[in-house]
């Protein structure tokens, strides 16, 4: 069973709850073990319900295009310490992305292992030296076109389950028009997670 922590609890979620276990006689420990936990997501989902994508993504996004040069987007991420860039058009419609395991596919490195990070697959890359010379190829040449996005409307919560949906590590953010408007990576959400377990919050008292 999913575990939901969260600190204000309100009458609400308990109610919310039981409505979902659809009794509210002969409640056993049991009962009352299962509607903390249904309680405790119920408030999870109010708290986090409220924060918009727009509200949390990173804005502006470091973008380029299509006929851009891998030699040119490799330096962009290496500049803004980022791991995919989001491929746009002239009219900044969304086109594809390329993120640092394109790169290193087409330097002739092949793809580190899903359970390793970058810089496991950089360090195998040091021990074991190979030749690499600067890619002249182009972004279109790499980038991925299938790309999962979100609206500016939607929810952090939205955001999540996209995420782990589509085992993903960012989300575009476009308008219906798809012209990018941000982008939402697990930095922005591990920060709003801190941020909001620092802040002093008001206790409230279940009527």
């Amino acid at each position: 069973m999913r575990r939901f922590r969260c600190r204000n609890l309100v009458r609400e979620d308990f109610i919310s709850a039981l409505r979902e276990m659809n009794t509210f006689l002969d409640i056993t420990v049991d009962d009352l073990m299962e509607i903390n936990s249904k309680v405790e997501k119920h408030a999870y989902l109010r708290t986090t319900g409220n924060i918009r994508v727009s509200d949390l993504m990173t804005h502006p996004v470091e973008t380029v295009h299509a006929d851009t040069t891998l030699a040119e987007a490799a330096h962009r991420l290496i500049v803004g310490k980022i791991s995919g860039l989001p491929v746009v058009d002239r009219q900044n419609k969304l086109e594809g992305i390329v993120t640092e395991a394109d790169f290193l596919r087409a330097l002739g490195v092949p793809s580190h292992h899903p359970t390793h990070s970058l810089w496991q697959t950089l360090e195998t890359m040091f021990a074991h030296p190979v030749d690499i010379q600067a890619p002249d190829d182009l972004v279109s040449d790499v980038m991925v076109s299938d790309i999962v996005t979100a609206a500016p409307e939607q929810t952090l919560h939205d955001v999540l389950e996209l995420m782990k949906k589509n085992r993903i590590k960012r989300v575009i953010v476009c308008d219906a028009e798809r012209h990018v408007l941000g982008i939402v990576t697990r930095s922005d959400l591990v920060r709003v997670f801190f941020d909001r377990i620092r802040q002093p919050s008001p206790r409230e008292t279940l009527i």
